[in-house]
């Protein structure tokens, strides 16, 4: 089993993914975590990064070839990465939404080094739709998706008034439906 978290910034998509696969006993990857490697490395915030990414589109296509391959190669793991749906189209695709003001609480209460440019939920709000429309723009330019459709996902779950442990009861719920391959 290979199930793919998408979902906007500030939904839960990397805290619940790690609960899942402890759940569920698999192993767990993000590609946020590669993104904010690969920024640090750059030695920029993410939504610098994502800036530089809109002009280089090998950052995107490394991240997004990471997660083909290990569609391709492993099986039984949890993923949170936006287009990892596209990229393992063989995975149960769960999209996480949240609200604008739901994602800004938590991002801003989350207080990431690597997001300095947070520095109150004004900024946090006009830096997640700078980073949506950055990141939007993108995908349809290199592949022609709207990553926020849900028609892409088998389960959508607005995570703005759930906990962590009843977003990951709903998905466990679910896959526990779903035929086993």
């Amino acid at each position: 089993m290979i199930v793919s978290i998408a979902g906007r910034p500030g939904s839960g998509k990397s805290t619940v993914a790690k609960a899942l696969a402890t759940r569920l006993g698999l192993d767990h990857v993000s590609a946020g975590d590669f993104m904010r490697e690969m920024a640090g490395e750059h030695g920029v915030s993410v939504l610098e990064f994502g800036a530089i990414a809109e002009q280089d589109s090998g950052i995107d296509r490394a991240i997004d070839a990471r997660s083909r391959e290990m569609g391709e190669s492993r099986d039984n793991f949890i993923i949170d990465a936006r287009l990892a749906w596209y990229f393992i189209p063989h995975s149960i695709k769960v999209f996480l939404d949240v609200s604008l003001e739901v994602s800004a609480q938590r991002i801003f209460g989350d207080h990431r080094g690597s997001e300095t440019e947070n520095i109150d939920l004004q900024a946090t709000m006009h830096n997640i739709e700078r980073r949506a429309a950055s990141e939007s723009k993108r995908y349809d330019d290199y592949y022609g998706i709207d990553y926020l459709d849900p028609k892409n996902y088998d389960l959508v779950i607005d995570t703005s008034s759930l906990d962590v442990d009843e977003v990951v009861d709903a998905i466990a719920d679910f896959l526990a439906q779903v035929p086993a391959a």
